[in-house]
């Protein structure tokens, strides 16, 4: 409907482009504040990680708690994501390498973490994400750790056993699927490419919605979206944002057939995180072979009031039917309770290995 008084739409906008030109000059103000910021941190340590999840958290929740709204919540953390990233970059540049390529789930999950203002270096395996970390060239690394749906990344989990990178954060990405494709509707579709684990997460949308079509696997969803921009009868299950990057459409959005479905990623860095008050940490140990074994694993963390969100084993690869367990627990390792629990594990191990103790992701 047109509006019955234009001259006031015209004042509404003269006020928001006022507030617009506040907003610039205070952030501005607020970067030159971060600029001293870095001045002051390298002073004092030439090495030190000019990310501070801490700060970070402490940032967002208190903005959070005193929105008064409209503004939606999600939104503020959102924006206030970027402003951070930006501030961050004038600090010093901030690279991270991640499973690539880009426009994958880790790729997305990066971006969670640390904004569009960081350098971000996609490589081609995780093992190569530990190496850039451990040698320097990058300041942290991203890489999947778990899906609710396809279970534990069983090579990221390996690769700890000789690394010493500690984990410096997590994210917790939502992962949906769709089915991109330069055709115009799902009759035109000949082929379809993915990732494996992707395929396996739209089996009953696939098998239902176009019986019949080939499913072939590739290496990431980036790259079936890459195949899918050459051949206007194939399609790729990938993110929305492969779709924007290689000018395909979207003829199904969501396919997945669990709409819960998350992956975890960790972030890895050589040097450890702050504490926040909400933090996890991880552990990896082996025991010994013996009746009990799990049990007298699991009665530390109990006696000590501390809360286990996962356990995991896999094959220590140098004895036969040996077991590395990976747990993650509630807490820090500076707290007394963890720290007693650890304490009590240490002794009934063949070795313990403290992981890291880092911000849960909220």
């Amino acid at each position: 409907m047109p509006m019955k008084d234009p001259k006031s739409l015209q004042a509404f906008r003269k006020e928001i482009d006022k507030i617009d030109d506040e907003i610039i000059r205070l952030l501005n103000a607020r970067a030159r504040h971060v600029i001293e910021i870095g001045k002051l941190k390298k002073a004092q340590d030439s090495q030190a990680n000019l990310h501070t999840p801490a700060r970070e958290a402490e940032i967002l929740d208190r903005l959070c708690k005193n929105n008064p709204g409209p503004f939606p919540t999600d939104g503020l953390r959102a924006v206030y994501r970027e402003i951070m990233s930006g501030s961050l970059a004038l600090e010093g540049p901030l690279q991270v390498a991640y499973l690539g390529p880009s426009a994958t789930f880790t790729h997305l999950a990066c971006i969670q973490k640390f904004g569009s203002s960081a350098q971000y270096v996609p490589l081609t395996s995780i093992k190569d994400v530990f190496n850039e970390v451990e040698r320097g060239r990058s300041d942290f690394g991203v890489v999947p750790i778990e899906n609710s749906t396809e279970g534990v990344v069983n090579h990221t989990l390996d690769m700890f056993i000789d690394s010493n990178l500690l984990i410096y954060g997590e994210v917790q990405q939502e992962v949906s699927h769709h089915l991109l494709s330069k055709a115009d509707s799902l009759g035109g579709i000949k082929k379809i490419y993915s990732h494996p684990h992707a395929i396996a997460q739209c089996r009953n949308w696939l098998e239902t919605n176009l019986p019949g079509v080939p499913v072939s696997e590739v290496h990431s969803t980036a790259r079936a979206a890459e195949i899918a921009a050459e051949d206007p009868t194939t399609a790729a299950i990938a993110s929305e944002l492969a779709g924007q990057i290689y000018g395909l459409k979207v003829l199904k959005a969501r396919i997945e057939d669990n709409i819960n479905n998350y992956t975890r990623f960790l972030v890895l860095s050589q040097k450890p995180a702050e504490r926040t008050g909400k933090d996890k940490t991880s552990i990896m140990l082996s025991v010994k072979d013996k009746v009990g074994a799990l049990y007298e694993l699991l009665r530390p963390f109990a006696s000590s009031g501390v809360n286990l969100t996962k356990i995991e084993s896999r094959p220590s690869r140098r004895k036969a039917w040996e077991y590395i367990f990976f747990i993650d627990c509630e807490g820090h390792v500076d707290e007394d309770r963890v720290k007693k629990a650890l304490t009590e594990l240490k002794s009934r191990c063949l070795f313990l290995k403290i992981l890291g103790s880092y911000p849960a992701h909220s």
